[in-house]
């Protein structure tokens, strides 16, 4: 009897694993088997079921962390902060060597760091700067309001020197109010040598000017000799020399010292303000 058991029971796990490899049922039991025989037979399969359910959740979970480690790659995100950056690089058109001259150091300037500041170096007595009066005024008219416009003379020898400081004694007419319209004072003595042929070389004719637009003689002597304005002629001339902005020719465009352009590379009054624009819309962009 312990012998049939025995051999009844190898039969029947044989049964119990054939359906374990294969997607047929296995055949039922012959109902022999006693009552012994099929509990044991029931646990066997209950282990056996609970190992399969085990080993299917295990794959169902090594499933999903794969899954998991697949999408935490994190490559769309670094694709897109490189497409990103190559977007917000600006294209300029005009090149350095070409149509302006880097400053290496870059230079003082007149003014603060406050704003981006151009520097039109000019002379009373230059045909170009002349004509450029009007070109570079409707641009300072409309120009950004970051950007702050500042007019130098050069001072390259006793005339230019000369009417250098008739430009500071203007000015610093107008910080006291002795001068009403500055732009109209300026404008007016460029008239005066392009047109009307006095060349301001004397001091009575120069005094006389200054007496049209209603300047005393005690003020304009006060302030034809004063330190402002001598001050103000050192820093121009210094700017202007070889050791900074080495202002060779006017009209001169120096932007935030840093860059120095002019005709000679534009080419045209209207291809200069081109550049002018550019070259403040770099350091406007630092």
């Amino acid at each position: 009897m312990k012998t049939m058991n025995t051999k009844t029971l190898v039969i029947s796990l044989a049964f119990v694993a054939l359906a374990a490899c294969s997607s047929e049922e296995p055949a039922p039991a012959e109902e022999t088997v006693s009552e012994e025989s099929a509990v044991e037979e029931a646990a066997v399969e209950e282990q056996v079921e609970a190992v399969t359910e085990e080993a299917a959740d295990e794959e169902i979970e090594v499933v999903e962390e794969s899954a998991a480690v697949v999408e935490d790659t994190g490559d769309a995100e670094i694709v897109l902060a490189q497409a990103d950056v190559a977007a917000e690089t600006p294209t300029y058109r005009y090149q350095e060597g070409t149509h302006y001259t880097r400053l290496v150091p870059t230079q003082p300037t007149f003014g603060g760091a406050d704003k981006v500041e151009v520097v039109e170096f000019f002379m009373y007595g230059c045909p170009h700067c002349y004509e450029f009066e009007p070109t570079i005024n409707r641009w300072d008219a409309e120009k950004p309001a970051n950007v702050r416009f500042v007019r130098a003379p050069v001072m390259w020898n006793d005339v230019a020197e000369l009417h250098g400081q008739i430009f500071y004694t203007a000015e610093a007419l107008v910080r006291t109010g002795a001068i009403e319209n500055g732009p109209a004072f300026h404008a007016a003595v460029f008239d005066a040598i392009h047109v009307r042929g006095n060349q301001l070389l004397r001091m009575n004719a120069i005094q006389a000017f200054f007496e049209r637009f209603g300047v005393s003689e005690a003020d304009f002597n006060r302030e034809w000799n004063g330190f402002w304005v001598a001050q103000q002629m050192q820093t121009a001339r210094n700017l202007a020399g070889p050791r900074r902005y080495n202002v060779t020719g006017v009209p001169a465009i120096v932007v935030n010292g840093k860059y120095r352009t002019s005709t000679v590379e534009s080419g045209t009054y209207a291809e200069l303000i081109n550049i002018i624009n550019e070259l403040v819309e770099r350091e406007a962009a630092r």
